[in-house]
């Protein structure tokens, strides 16, 4: 693979066996991988912006995983998929909430994080050519995964934006869990994943309701969710 499109990824991780491992399979995957094995070090290598993304342990010496991604999100919106022991719920729901893009139980199969960490690259690299989108105060630029209310723009995950355009583009209709794993995250969803609801909950929070007190994002029970606009009849594309 030529090295100008050789994705370079962080791995942070402390059981140093566990990441050599992970590494190879990786590196045999197409991808450039570098180790650190401790939080702060896996901290300042993060905002160094030489990679395209971080895959994050949680249980980490020196400065913690859920503590490095409160730091790391302050200061850059790089992808970061996070590695938690299975069963750590709270952990996998405020990783989230930080901002983590998406999550991995460990121990992990090195096929599907490698197939994980491909699907977060694919919705988060710029795209050229494709235009900005207003709905009301809304305005959602696809190549450049941004999006403002207003003049403000919104400080937006990768993954938390696809939600939001898929949310957009079928506005005044309702959109499953399933079908926004599918379509914003690219992958099914699995039973008693709430990824996908913890998002929208960040969503829901950076937008706020509409300026006459509506919500913007509806739940609709046992179907989904649905982006509503405040008067009826408007046109979500105009």
């Amino acid at each position: 693979m030529a090295e100008e499109h050789t994705k370079r990824l962080l791995l942070i991780e402390d059981d140093r066996e566990l990441c050599g491992l992970l590494g190879e399979y990786l590196e045999g995957e197409g991808f450039a991988v570098e180790c650190v094995h401790e939080g702060d070090e896996g901290l300042r290598r993060a905002l160094d912006g030489g990679h395209h993304l971080v895959v994050l342990d949680l249980m980490l010496p020196g400065l913690p995983g859920l503590d490095l991604l409160r730091s790391l999100r302050g200061r850059s919106s790089i992808p970061v998929l996070i590695l938690t022991a299975r069963g750590d719920d709270v952990d996998r729901i405020l990783g989230l909430e930080l901002g983590a893009d998406d999550y991995l139980p460990k121990p992990c199969n090195p096929r599907e994080l490698a197939a994980r960490i491909r699907s977060i690259l694919r919705r988060t690299l710029p795209t050229e050519g494709r235009q900005a989108r207003i709905g009301g105060d809304l305005t959602l630029s696809s190549g450049a995964y941004t999006a403002w209310l207003g003049e403000r723009q919104l400080e937006l995950t990768t993954t938390e934006f696809k939600i939001l355009e898929v949310l957009f583009n079928q506005a005044g209709g309702v959109c499953s869990r399933q079908a926004l794993s599918r379509n914003a995250m690219g992958r099914p969803l699995t039973p008693f994943d709430r990824t996908i609801d913890v998002h929208v909950s960040n969503l829901r929070k950076k937008l706020g309701p509409h300026p006459d007190g509506t919500e913007r994002i509806r739940t609709i029970r046992g179907e989904g969710y649905m982006y509503t606009f405040p008067h009826r009849g408007e046109d979500p594309h105009d």
